[in-house]
């Protein structure tokens, strides 16, 4: 690892929220590490937690409630999920190390401005795997089969960009494995209709939300070379942006009505319809306030939907106590 002090801002990552527990708490020698596990950017650890906290709940409330077992499934989703996008980022940067010296808001992060290298964060991904995967260890057989299996998804997704326009699926296909094995972990099941529905649900929701977060590097990205739908979708985003809105709030209520109609719980089943649609509400607000043209729009944007994720989860909550 080279001295911080090479780089003249510190070492600050461009588009870090100012003043944030990295830069200011945080050993200067640890730093860089966490910078490049995105520690410095919570909103990626929400954006992979919400799907595991809906399918733990959702599973929890169609079958025996909330107990000792979900609370852990809920917490060890947290840590994994800290750990997990601290190795997915650490593996996209040492792959896309070359792209993100050539674009602005990139090129201030660990790799391309030489604060780490590439031997080192290879060491320190798979410091942080393990440690996920000794968290994933705690859970049922099945959940852990499907959480090796998202290894698949990791390592491809950083390559995605180069061969089609649409990495945003692949980035959604890793993104909300949780609700599928979150609920596996509560139930015991594997592909049930509630937990198939959710993760695509989920998928739409990636696609609307990095849809929005990819607007900030259109213009770096068409002078590289590397695809996003936003670069696809141009001047029709918003046409776009709508049917995955639409799209994810039908497959999350098709998801809450399958798994909780058929307990002829009204109460419940209002709740969870509800938290749905508050949750597409938060989109066409986010929609109706969306300028593509403005970088700190978009990122603003992107992160407000971490309280579009916990909106559902809240609602989700809810209907255990009805």
């Amino acid at each position: 690892m080279s001295n911080e002090a090479q780089t003249p801002d510190g070492g600050t990552v461009a588009d870090a929220p100012a003043d944030n527990w990295v830069d200011r708490y945080a050993p200067p020698a640890t730093r860089p590490y966490l910078r490049l596990s995105r520690a410095d950017r919570p909103i990626g650890t929400w954006l992979l937690l919400i799907p595991c906290w809906w399918g733990a709940l959702l599973g929890a409330a169609a079958g025996d409630g909330f107990d000792r077992g979900t609370a852990w499934i809920m917490v060890g989703c947290g840590i994994g999920a800290f750990l997990m996008r601290g190795a997915g980022c650490t593996w996209n940067d040492i792959t896309d190390r070359d792209f993100d010296a050539k674009v602005a808001r990139t090129r201030s992060r660990p790799i391309p401005s030489g604060q780490v290298s590439v031997r080192g964060a290879l060491v320190w991904m798979v410091v942080q795997a393990l440690l996920a995967f000794g968290i994933l260890l705690s859970f049922n057989l099945p959940a852990i089969g499907l959480g090796i299996a998202s290894l698949a998804l990791v390592c491809v997704y950083p390559f995605a960009k180069r061969f089609t326009w649409w990495p945003q699926i692949f980035l959604g296909l890793a993104f909300n494995w949780g609700a599928l094995l979150a609920w596996t972990a509560e139930t015991g099941t594997l592909l049930d209709a509630p937990s198939v529905l959710l993760y695509v649900a989920g998928i739409a929701w990636t696609l609307f939300y990095d849809t929005i977060y990819a607007h900030q590097d259109t213009e770096d990205d068409a002078l590289i070379g590397v695809k996003s739908t936003a670069r696809l979708f141009g001047d029709r985003s918003r046409r776009w942006l709508g049917l995955f809105l639409i799209a994810a709030t039908v497959l999350a209520g098709g998801a809450v009505i399958a798994a909780l109609a058929p307990l002829d719980a009204p109460l419940a089943l209002a709740l969870g319809l509800g938290g749905v649609w508050a949750f597409g509400w938060h989109m066409v607000w986010q929609l109706r306030q969306l300028d593509p043209n403005d970088p700190g729009n978009c990122l603003r944007l992107f992160r407000s939907n971490r309280d579009a994720g916990l909106i559902l989860a809240l609602f989700l909550a809810l209907t255990l106590l009805a």
